[in-house]
């Protein structure tokens, strides 16, 4: 038995794991598009590094698109056979990627437009809103902690990983030749702490982990004084200096707490009388899909449920979901709060917000989340003087601000708390994906230093023999 890592490999975007089995069969770990990574992109996004009709089985940890981004494109080249997820992740996905679909076909008009004027050939999106529709059909879901038999030898079972909606570890069992291996992918793992969600779960004793390592090297701050944070944002921009408050939000899990931590605050009487957008039509769709699913909300959620029917909502919360709609807030002079996708600013209505109130010194920016070094959400933490969007410069008048402890991705104490159900001794290899490799060394370190003996930080495509 072998594995290949095809992405995330000392970066954390991409992710792509392939298990090679002995009998010439293959298992793909995660399907996920590259984002953010500069000229790269569409060339990691183009070639898997393997071939689709060579993939037997597909397993998908949650529903972010740098997970699940490249199936529509999977399926596209040839492959036919089953995607294994939870119930929750395949309600989700299907929001986002016929949302991903829909945004390369609109950004390229714009690009073909040019390339049209200057008599070159357009280009073509990596998958159509048609190819993402193709997917659905093969999705397979498989409930939290059920034994589930892909095939004669194969078994699966999916435990919380407390990230997002629907997050999960992948548990393989894998019988080869009369031997037994125990294989566990972490996908992205969320915080013991998490606003909304359980915390991960434990997970059977490995043979080999696959674990992402986004905040290897560092400590969040507290979640406890976020909502407060927040309001002292909205209080500074909105009611003493009279201007918007940006926040760029991932459509799911972000938007969500923001919802959530607004609420709360109506609650105690002290979010103040403002209006708030919520600009981003599929934000609408995942948070009214994430009400479906109140189980996997953590002991505090479930209690302020049987007194708030509705933690997502309060009065002064609208929902803007027409362009047209979206493009009079930039006309608005009053004060507000708008939210809106993507949490990194490459794309989406909020890169043209921030466009339209970045030379603005009356407005925040706040960034609440990861951002991808080469995104424009990292360029604007950097607070540089200027800032070039859409091919055009930008004088950075606005005050770009950042709330650290909001992070889905558990930090180095939640990952080493994630693995602490594990006997070292017992785990022969530990692979560190999904993370910077400056974050990944220390990380390292720290496990070593834990008694796991053989910590491998993998390269692109590179292969791997298992036992």
């Amino acid at each position: 038995m072998k594995i290949t890592f095809h992405g995330a490999a000392r970066t954390v975007t991409g992710s792509k794991h392939v298990i090679h089995l002995q009998n010439g069969k293959n298992i793909l770990l995660d399907c996920g598009l590259f984002q953010g990574m500069g000229k790269e992109t569409t060339e990691l996004n183009t070639h898997f590094g393997f071939d689709p009709l060579s993939i037997d089985y597909v397993i998908i940890s949650h529903a972010h698109i740098d997970h699940c981004g490249l199936l529509p494109r999977l399926v596209k080249e040839g492959y036919k056979g089953k995607i294994f997820c939870t119930p929750a992740t395949a309600s989700l996905a299907k929001l986002l990627l016929i949302d991903s679909a829909h945004i390369q076909e609109e950004d390229l008009k714009h690009v073909n437009k040019h390339r049209a004027h200057e008599n070159l050939e357009p280009f073509e999106p990596l998958y159509t809103e048609e190819d993402a529709l193709k997917v659905f059909p093969l999705f397979e879901t498989i409930p939290y902690n059920d034994h589930y038999k892909i095939e004669q030898g194969i078994d699966l079972m999916f435990t919380d990983a407390g990230h997002i909606l629907g997050s999960a570890a992948v548990n393989l069992k894998i019988k080869e030749k009369g031997t037994e291996t125990n294989i566990t992918f972490s996908g992205d793992l969320g915080r013991y702490s998490d606003l909304i969600l359980r915390s991960p779960h434990s997970f059977p004793q490995a043979d080999y982990i696959i674990m992402e390592t986004t905040y290897g090297d560092r400590l969040h701050d507290r979640t406890i004084g976020s909502h407060d944070q927040l309001l002292d944002y909205i209080v500074k921009t909105c009611i003493k200096k009279r201007g918007k408050l940006i926040i760029p939000a991932f459509s799911l899990g972000r938007t969500q707490e923001i919802l959530y931590m607004l609420n709360k605050l109506e609650l105690e009487r002290r979010l103040p009388k403002l209006d708030y957008f919520v600009d981003s039509p599929l934000s609408i769709n995942i948070t009214e899909t994430a009400k479906k699913y109140p189980d996997y909300y953590n002991a505090g959620v479930q209690h302020l449920l049987k007194q708030d029917e509705d933690v997502f909502d309060f009065p002064g919360l609208k929902y803007i979901e027409t362009v047209d709609a979206s493009k009079k807030l930039n006309d608005r002079k009053e004060p507000c709060v708008i939210i809106s996708a993507s949490g990194m600013a490459e794309a989406g209505r909020v890169k043209h917000h921030i466009v339209n109130n970045i030379e603005n010194h009356h407005n925040t920016i706040l960034f609440t989340g990861y951002c991808e070094p080469n995104s424009l959400g990292a360029r604007l933490k950097r607070n540089p003087d200027v800032v070039k969007i859409f091919g055009k410069e930008y004088i950075v008048k606005a005050d770009i601000a950042e709330i650290t402890s909001l992070s889905a991705h558990g930090d180095y104490n939640d990952l080493s708390q994630w693995l602490a159900c594990q006997n070292p001794r017992e785990v022969k290899q530990i692979f560190l994906v999904h993370g910077d490799y400056d974050a990944q060394e220390p990380f390292r370190d720290r496990l070593i230093k834990k008694g796991f003996v053989d910590v491998l930080i993998p390269n692109q495509h590179e292969t791997f023999g298992l036992g």
